[in-house]
Formats: C-alpha cells, sequence, structure tokens
C-alpha cells in the first residue's frame, strides 16, 4: 500500500490550517468616527486663533482617539471674493487651516455659509483645502464635482460619505459649470446614495444635511428625507443647521441624529445654541455597533468646552432603546 511522504503529508496539514484560520478570521474591521457640528471660524473664534489659541482644544483628546474626525465648515476660507446680499455673512482667514487640519480629517461644505463671498472666494477655499490636505465632501467646482462621494478606505472598511445643503440661498448651489455646494434635491440624492453602494462599492454610506429650521425641532421636511435616503441604502444620517440639537432616532434599524447642534461660533446667548453635540459612532460592514453623544458646552470666546457629567443621547444597535449617558461614563469609547 502507497503511503504519502511525512513532508507531503506536514505540507497539506499547514495548508490545511491555514485555510481554516483564513475562514475563521473577520472579513472587515471596525472603525470609529467622531462628527462635530457647526464650526465658524470667522469673528471671534477667527480673532482667538490670531492670537494663537486653538478652539478645538477642548475636544482635542476626543478626536485624537477616532481613526476620522469630521466637522461642518460653516464660513468660506478665503482672502477674495463680494459678499452676498443677507444678514450674516462669515469669511475666514487661511490661517484656520492650520488649526482645522491639526484636530479634523474631513470637513463638510455644503451648507448656507460657503457660498457667503461667491465664486472666486469658495474656488480658493477649494484650493486651499487641497494645498493644506484636508478632504472635503459636498462642495466642487461645479455639480457633479460637488455630490461627488468622499470615499475612505480604512480598518479594512470603505466609506461614503455625502453631504448636502438643504436651506436657503438656493444660489449656493454648484452647476454644470459653477462652483458651489451640492443641493437636496431628492431623486438626486437617492441616485447618490445607491452610486455609493453599487459603483463605488463602499461598505457603509453616511450623507450629511444642513437642514431644518433654525432653534426649532425636526420637521417634517427632514423626517421624510431621512427616510428616503435609508431606503435608497444610506445607512447612518448626521445633520446640523438649526444651532440648537435635535430629536435622534432608529428607522429601519438605521441611526438618525436630526442635528447635532453648534461646535465652534460665537454670537449666541447662553441657552439651547450654546449647548451642542460631537457625535461618535463605531461602525463595521453595514452595521451601527455603538454610538454616544458628548455635550459641547459653548463659552463667549465660541469655543466648546466638555461636558463630561452632562447626560446626552446613546446606544448600540438598533435593537436597543436610545438612552441618556454621561460623557464618557461606561461608553465604548475609551
Amino acid at each position: 500500500m502507497y503511503r504519502q511522504p511525512s513532508s507531503v503529508l506536514l505540507i497539506l496539514a499547514c495548508i490545511a490550517a491555514i485555510a481554516q484560520a483564513q475562514s475563521e478570521q473577520p472579513t472587515s474591521g471596525t472603525i470609529d468616527l467622531a462628527f462635530a457640528g457647526d464650526i465658524m471660524l470667522d469673528e471671534t473664534p477667527g480673532e482667538r486663533i490670531a492670537l494663537g489659541e486653538d478652539p478645538f482644544f477642548g475636544f482635542a483628546e476626543v478626536f485624537r482617539k477616532v481613526d476620522l474626525a469630521i466637522g461642518n465648515l460653516e464660513c468660506v476660507v478665503a482672502t477674495t471674493g463680494k459678499e452676498y446680499d443677507k444678514p450674516f455673512v462669515f469669511r475666514a482667514h487661511p490661517r484656520v487651516l492650520k488649526v482645522v487640519q491639526k484636530h479634523l480629517d474631513i470637513v463638510c461644505l455644503a451648507n448656507n455659509h460657503t457660498g457667503d463671498y461667491g465664486h472666486v472666494a469658495f474656488l480658493e477655499q477649494l484650493r486651499l483645502l487641497e494645498e493644506n490636505k484636508i478632504p472635503y465632501v459636498g462642495g466642487g467646482r461645479d455639480c457633479a464635482h460637488a455630490r461627488q462621494p468622499l470615499i475612505i478606505d480604512r480598518n479594512g472598511l470603505r466609506i461614503a460619505f455625502l453631504a448636502y445643503n438643504d436651506f436657503k440661498p438656493r444660489a449656493f448651489e454648484a452647476g454644470p459649470n459653477w462652483p458651489g455646494v451640492a443641493w437636496a434635491v431628492d431623486a438626486q440624492v437617492t441616485a447618490d446614495i445607491e452610486a455609493a453602494r453599487t459603483i463605488h462599492r463602499a461598505d457603509f454610506v453616511i450623507p450629511m444635511l444642513h437642514w431644518g429650521w433654525e432653534q426649532e425641532p425636526a420637521n417634517d421636511r427632514q423626517r421624510q428625507l431621512a427616510k428616503l435616503m435609508i431606503d435608497a441604502g444610506a445607512d447612518m444620517i448626521v445633520g446640523g443647521h438649526p444651532h440648537v440639537t435635535q430629536e435622534v432616532e432608529y428607522y429601519n434599524g438605521k441611526l438618525i441624529v436630526f442635528s447635532i447642534g453648534n461646535f465652534i461660533f460665537n454670537g449666541f446667548d447662553p441657552g439651547p445654541s450654546r449647548i451642542g453635540w460631537v457625535l461618535r459612532t463605531r461602525i463595521g460592514k453595514q452595521r451601527l455597533i455603538a454610538w454616544d453623544t458628548l455635550v459641547a458646552n459653548i463659552d463667549d470666546f465660541g469655543h466648546p468646552i466638555l461636558q463630561v457629567d452632562a447626560p446626552s443621547p446613546s446606544g448600540t444597535t438598533a435593537d436597543q432603546p436610545i438612552i441618556q449617558r454621561c460623557g464618557t461614563k461606561e461608553s465604548p469609547f475609551k
């Protein structure tokens, strides 16, 4: 009877062991994200940066500990342009980008202030962000560029970020051959989400929305659009703009945070507009593993101060109810 040489048997055993080990390994890892609310770096925050201060300081450690930190840049960063005729316009000096770069990995441009000084300033901002190697989403040199997802591959996961503005003036919308922000046109938004999944092969799709009425709870338009995006394939939705935090809920097992409020912003009286959230999430392939919010109390200079003992919404999967947790106590994010 013929017998396999012992060396051959050993090789076959090794191959079988390697194959079994590979089959037992997870197909993907996890990634921790932090989302900051509206960041306005003109006026007092910009003046403090010019003096050498860092308005992000209170949350520096929070951002350092996550894989990606994302914030809504609620101003144009430029030296050029002509002021748009509207009640509030914000233009920050390019020096602020060094501070942004230190803390944030991605900035969102889809809001009602990045167009405050016209196309020339908007294009200057895009150039400055690219020169400082700060990835951006929700704005571009034309509408195709503005609607393009920002794809990030990290820890074995492929994430698609999208961003849209749904608040006037619509004059800031990018067009076929002019720069601006991505506008929240329902059919275009759903098409972009579907493309992020099918064409860009994203494991997790996150639209970020600038929407709602200032100082008010989430409205019917926000709820309708949120459900539409999730039905189209979005895995989680993060909103801002109303200058206050809004409701948090699940729809079909997907997390919706309608507004995380302000983060760096001066000019508001003490009250709800001086309270914002930093949303932290841990995600896997097409699943939200855990999330929580940290409370930012904004001081007279517009700087956020971490409130460790302040309760705010937190949760794990949609199988579990949303709870109120104080700061970092019992949080999965250490």
